[in-house]
Formats: structure tokens, C-alpha cells, sequence
């Protein structure tokens, strides 16, 4: 038979989540176009921050990027400071333009990407980028380039929340996936093979699995337990497996953070890392340390196998808290996985020799 559970989430430090808006093109170049042999077309990472002249250096980019300039609030008589990149297609197959932007997401300043055409029309605004969780993250949007010459990135302030950007040209191949899978987003993050983790709204249950969303919205935490997210959910019937998911920003990778159950540690939630390759990474080195650690500016997967035993039928009390010595990040899209048996459920029962 199946049960319901019966979910209530405990917030703090709750911010509400602006998506950004994703501008998709059907003129996108299948990824067989490529000739064996043929170069690759290269991607560019643009470094942004407003370095003083002595550590200034002189940038590589793609021959497709032209220019890149800063034009500072007070050039620009208001209160926003703007980043223009002009870039030109290597070629008409190449439409569609993902831009990835780092930068802190400071509540009031988060950037805006807006794409003009060379008579000064607005060909795309992607609304405010990030959820103003007051963290350094990432934002990525794709971009239809017909007819467009520059994208500007438009932040409140001095600019000097704003990183760097990540740009790449897309492509397309047919891809196939079963009916009744759940959604996924068509196109992935370049680096991870891991897609956008979605909260059920209600709670549903699939192959004897029920999944119920803890809290969608992200939630600050920190190495102080009185800035923890803290949730208390309710089981009606023992289960056979517990699985905790949720999407943590600016984790640092070799402390993730801790899960607390009805008072005891249960241990640290394992994080699903992209390719050390990732421009996300981001290296952290203080006094006297004898090696540098990483923070991830952006969102990642982090999942825990939870303890049945601690568990109980009623309410239960969890708890997610930054380790000791780790700065401050963000979780979002919480939810909770409980096994049951069903009609086919698959076991071996072993018996004593």
C-alpha cells in the first residue's frame, strides 16, 4: 500500500531564485559537420576582472572575439557599469552562442546579458542572472546570434563583481531518451554531464519510490549551525532506503558539507564534480597553508545515502551545516528519496550455511 509522506521544510536565510531567461534557436550546426582532420573551433574564457596595471596582462582570445570593453558607471552617466564583447561567426553554420558568466551574486547587483544588432536594437535580454544569494556564481544563457554584433553585460556598481565569461559556439545531434523518463534539460553545462536538478511540486511516487521536495527555494548555509538549512518531515512506515539530493553553490570540494539526523552526524554528502578543466573552479591559498583549496562558483550535485536506522516513523529533524573552517554556500531544489517494497521489486534472500 502505498504512503504518503508528509513533508514540512524549516528555512533560513531563504532567498527567492530569478531564473535566467534561455534564448534557444532552431539554425543551430550538427556536431557531424566537422571534417576529420579539421581544427576544432576554440572557446573563449575572458577574464574580467578590473586588475590593477602592474598585473594587468594582455589577453588570448578567438580570432571570432574583437573586442572587449569596460565602460564604467561614470562613462555611462548612470548607475550601471557595462562589459561590451563584439564578436563576428566564424561562420553562417555557427548561429547560437553560449555565454557562461561568472561574477558574485550580490541581491541588487546581478548582471543582466543583453545582445544588440549593429543598428542598436535589442536582439535578447536575459533578465537578472542568479538568485541574489550573495555568493560567487555562475549564470549560462544561449544566445541566437543572427544578426546580433555585441553582447553587453550590464551590472550595477563598479563592475567589479563581475569575473569572467566562458563562450562557446553551439551545435546540435539527435539525441534519444526514453518516453517516460523525467525532463531533463536539452542542452548540458559544458564540463558536466550532470543536468539541472528539478523539485517535484507535489510528492509522487514511481517503482515503489516516493520523492518529496524538502525546499526548492535556496537556502544559505555556513559553518554556524544558526545559519543551517533545518527541515522535519514525516514517514508513516519504516523505509528501505533513504536518498537526500539537492544543488549546492560555492561548496569547497574537499569539505562538503554535513548531514545531521535527528540529532546524530550521519557524515558529509558526496558531490558530484565536473571536469577539473571547468573555469568554475575557483583556488583559495591563506597563510602559512601548505596547499590551496577550491571552491566550485557554481551549482553542483550533492547527494547522501541516509541511515534507515536513524530514521523513525513520525517526524524526523535534518539538518545540512558547512564543515568547520569552510566559508559559506547555498543549497536549493532539497528533496528526499524513501524505498518501499513493491509488486516487483527486485532482492536476494540470503540464508545462513
Amino acid at each position: 500500500m502505498f504512503l504518503r509522506v508528509a513533508v514540512l521544510a524549516l528555512l533560513f536565510g531563504v532567498t527567492s531564485r530569478v531564473c535566467a531567461q534561455e534564448a534557444f534557436s532552431d539554425a543551430l550546426p550538427p556536431s557531424s559537420d566537422a571534417k576529420p582532420g579539421q581544427a576544432t573551433l576554440e572557446s573563449a574564457w575572458l577574464d574580467l576582472r578590473q586588475n590593477t596595471s602592474p598585473n594587468s596582462r594582455t589577453q588570448n582570445a578567438p580570432d571570432w572575439v574583437e573586442t572587449v570593453t569596460l565602460l564604467p558607471a561614470q562613462s555611462t552617466g548612470g548607475s550601471k557599469s557595462v562589459f561590451r564583447i563584439r564578436v563576428t561567426p566564424p561562420s553562417t553554420n555557427y548561429q547560437v552562442l553560449f555565454f557562461r558568466l561568472f561574477f558574485d551574486d550580490k541581491p541588487g547587483q546581478q548582471p543582466e546579458l543583453i545582445a544588440w544588432d549593429e543598428s542598436g536594437t535589442h536582439v535578447l535580454r536575459s533578465g537578472a542572472l542568479g538568485s541574489g544569494i550573495n555568493l560567487p556564481s555562475s549564470d549560462s544563457v544561449m544566445i541566437p546570434m543572427t544578426g546580433a554584433s555585441s553582447i553587453d553585460i550590464e551590472v550595477a556598481g563598479d563592475g567589479k563583481t563581475v569575473r569572467a565569461a566562458y563562450l562557446d559556439w553551439m551545435t546540435s545531434s539527435n539525441v534519444a531518451h526514453p518516453l517516460n523518463a523525467d525532463h531533463r534539460d536539452v542542452i548540458p553545462e559544458p564540463f558536466s554531464s550532470m543536468p539541472p536538478l528539478h523539485s517535484p511540486t507535489e510528492d509522487k511516487e514511481h517503482f515503489g519510490t516516493v520523492t518529496a521536495t524538502l525546499a526548492a527555494e535556496p537556502i544559505r548555509i555556513s559553518a554556524n549551525v544558526q545559519e543551517s538549512a533545518a527541515f522535519q518531515f514525516g514517514i508513516e512506515t519504516q523505509p528501505l532506503a533513504a536518498l537526500l539530493t539537492f544543488e549546492i553553490a560555492n561548496p569547497q570540494i574537499d569539505a562538503a558539507p554535513e548531514i545531521y539526523l535527528n540529532g546524530q552526524n550521519i557524515g558529509p554528502v558526496s558531490l558530484a564534480l565536473p571536469d577539473l578543466a571547468d573555469p568554475g573552479y575557483r583556488g583559495e591559498m591563506q597563510s602559512l597553508a601548505r596547499e590551496m583549496h577550491f571552491q566550485y562558483t557554481g551549482w553542483l550535485r550533492g547527494q547522501k545515502i541516509v541511515p534507515v536506522t536513524n530514521l523513525k516513523v513520525g517526524t524526523n529533524d535534518l539538518v545540512i551545516v558547512n564543515r568547520t573552517g569552510t566559508g559559506p554556500s547555498a543549497i536549493r531544489a532539497t528533496q528526499i528519496q524513501l524505498k518501499y517494497l513493491w509488486d516487483k521489486s527486485d532482492y536476494l534472500l540470503q540464508t545462513g550455511h
